[in-house]
């Protein structure tokens, strides 16, 4: 089974916690705090594995969780960070982040790595909150926690040479004969589910990747059919091989056909017009095709060369492959997007992003105040509250962030319930 687009839960390790400890050694009297920083947390990195053809895997694993640092420890040691957890994954893929649907990373060479969820930082021992008022402080920090998302993984297929054309008009039969690859065949609409690759050789040794893509009809650029998920495979080809079937023999017209396929690709990327393209008449052994075949030379009026061929009798396949080996030579790379283009000139983009609140405060039906928000739910998994004074530091941390002014202007008043995740406190004035 091929599996092109999957949802995954990612989380980076939280930071190990800080320790309080003192050091009590025979003859070194006030030996001071003496607690360890805890380790970092592990990264959650993906990296592409060349061998990998499709995102099954995903299909039985979709949460991966990096461990936590290790926590600091008595005499100033401090915890071990964590091993980074790496996720193998096909070249072509592309992540973006489910939530806001930017692109994360773009991964096509073989080693290349990014870090989709950070680690949090060790929380620090008491030995970092020693000052000459507080020499002997009973203050640590718990580990931060690591970044949790949720991202999409979608496939595109790195093939030099796309195959297009309407559903059943030879491109699967074509790629069996040309290469090694086995697709299903049969003369139904949408025999192709999902895109073959094949790797093709020619007579003088050279070689490429030719991928049969699914069947497109009209309004696939808006997700009719198999739409987006044929023309997603498509970004990255360098050479797009058009296969019209000149027999004509599902009743529809050759020109019409060509017609429909280009205005597609131009409707969902202008760019995919721009790669060169090689028109294949196939089914040449048919009755009808030498006359059909003469029409459409006549309304045709791009310059893309014609390969007459019948992918069933092997005719005309030699001169074809020898044209579509040349054309990738002479074909660079195409950037997904054209603003990845140097031009020589340097572009800087300024987006305007809304401040980030750091909390907000909201009531539930019983009267109680709700604190939520990254920062404030942040500080508060950082504290130990085992420890008064990592209390008192918590408290002074929400005044110094205008929470108890934001409070009072909502109409708090002594006593009153807040709460904080699945945690309650009482409003004191």
């Amino acid at each position: 089974m091929f599996v092109d687009r999957v949802k995954v839960y990612v989380k980076g390790g939280d930071g190990g916690n800080g320790m309080v400890a003192f050091r009590r050694e025979k003859y070194v009297p006030k030996g001071g705090p003496a607690g360890g920083d805890g380790g970092k947390g592990a990264d959650v990195v993906f990296e592409v594995e060349e061998g990998l053809r499709t995102l099954m895997d995903f299909r039985y694993q979709r949460h991966f969780k990096a461990t936590r640092g290790e926590h600091g420890m008595s005499k100033n040691q401090h915890g071990r960070g964590a091993k980074d957890m790496i996720v193998k994954v096909p070249p072509g893929t592309v992540v973006t982040d489910a939530e806001t649907g930017a692109v994360i990373a773009d991964l096509t060479e073989h080693g290349q790595r990014s870090v989709i969820a950070k680690g949090g930082r060790g929380g620090r021992g008491n030995s970092r909150f020693a000052t000459p008022a507080n020499p002997a402080p009973e203050l640590s920090e718990h580990g931060e926690p690591g970044q949790e998302r949720d991202v999409v993984l979608e496939l595109k297929l790195l093939a030099d040479v796309g195959l297009v054309g309407f559903p059943s008009v030879g491109k699967s039969t074509l790629l069996s004969v040309v290469s090694s690859a086995k697709p299903k065949i049969a003369d139904y609409h949408f025999t192709t589910l999902v895109p073959n690759l094949g790797m093709v050789e020619t007579e003088d040794g050279r070689s490429f990747v030719m991928a049969d893509l699914p069947g497109l009809i009209e309004g696939a650029h808006s997700g009719v059919g198999l739409g987006h998920q044929f023309l997603r495979h498509i970004e990255r080809t360098r050479v797009i091989v058009h296969v019209i079937d000149m027999s004509a023999m599902e009743g529809r017209d050759p020109y019409e056909d060509y017609v429909t396929i280009n205005n597609e690709l131009e409707q969902y990327n202008l760019r995919l017009m721009e790669r060169p393209q090689i028109i294949v008449a196939n089914k040449m052994d048919m009755p009808e095709a030498e006359s059909n075949l003469e029409e459409f030379k006549k309304k045709l009026n791009e310059d893309y060369p014609i390969f007459p061929i019948s992918a069933v009798t092997r005719k005309g396949l030699r001169d074809l492959l020898f044209a579509i080996a040349d054309k990738i030579e002479q074909t660079p790379e195409f950037p997904l997007q054209a603003e990845t283009e140097d031009d020589g000139v340097h572009h800087v983009l300024y987006k305007h992003e809304a401040e980030q609140k750091e909390f907000e405060i909201s009531r539930d039906p019983d009267g109680s105040f709700v604190l939520s928000g990254d920062a404030v739910e942040k500080l508060f998994k950082m504290t130990d509250f085992s420890r008064d004074e990592s209390v008192k530091r918590f408290a002074r941390q929400l005044r110094g962030m205008g929470v108890d002014e934001a409070l009072r202007e909502r109409g708090a008043k002594d006593g009153d319930t807040v709460r904080l995740l699945e945690f309650e406190f009482e409003f004191i004035e």
